[in-house]
């Protein structure tokens, strides 16, 4: 997707928020709903690009 060209490979949970317009609660559950892949990187979450990108093409 071209409007995530100039986005990290890697996000965190406040770069995720902002592309998706959530708080952090709802961010959150997300994740543990395995609805968005996730993993713990030096204890902060971290959303591969790829996978932000795949679960915006399930929804939409």
């Amino acid at each position: 997707m071209k409007m995530f060209e100039y986005e990290p490979e890697l996000l965190t949970i406040k770069d995720c928020q902002r592309i998706l317009h959530l708080g952090r609660n709802s961010m959150l559950n997300l994740i543990y709903e395995g609805q968005i892949k996730a993993f713990k990187l030096q204890g902060s979450w971290r959303v591969k690009k790829e996978d932000l990108i795949e679960f915006i093409r399930k929804i939409y």
